[in-house]
């Protein structure tokens, strides 16, 4: 990924991506079949585990809900926050031609968990435009500051306000 982000999915080359793997060229394609397959299957390994860690932050109920939902909107956006991080959010961003129906069911994903943590205090009604507040808010902030906790003290000024 910080190979896409460097240069951006149409300038990076296999070759490029080969020397940052430590492979060879042939290694690579022997991989991946393409630069397209190898940029999905790159991205969908982010997400699952940037999805893996909000589950775990999130089942974690001897925690408070605010704590959990700061911890969980660093794991999915706070990381992409900064010089480099912000590349790699662009380069995503900028390809959902690319990389299909992940783009689609990771965020539905993160926005079900965020949802389903807030209904067990408030109610499954009460929760999703809560859940999807928060989420703007997070988008809102990442476009807004320059680092990471920046992001994670203002974040959390906004879910504390939502979260009662």
């Amino acid at each position: 990924m910080a190979t896409f982000a460097r240069f951006g999915y149409r300038k990076t080359s296999m070759e490029e991506v080969a020397r940052a793997a430590h492979i060879s060229r042939p290694g690579l394609y022997f991989l991946f079949s393409s630069k397209e397959t190898l940029f999905r299957a790159a991205v969908t390994q982010a997400l699952d585990r940037d999805i893996t860690a909000v589950e775990r932050v999130l089942a974690d109920s001897g925690r408070p809900l605010s704590e959990r939902l700061v911890e969980a909107f660093d794991h999915w956006a706070g990381r992409y926050i900064g010089p480099l991080a912000r590349d790699v959010a662009t380069v995503i961003e900028g390809n959902p031609g690319i990389l299909g129906e992940i783009v689609e069911t990771a965020p539905r994903r993160f926005e079900e968990l965020i949802t389903d943590a807030i209904a067990v205090e408030s109610g499954r009604e009460a929760a999703r435009p809560v859940a999807q507040t928060m989420i703007s808010a997070s988008i809102g902030l990442k476009h807004q500051v320059a680092s990471r906790e920046s992001y994670l003290e203002r974040l959390a000024v906004a879910i504390g306000l939502l979260v009662r």
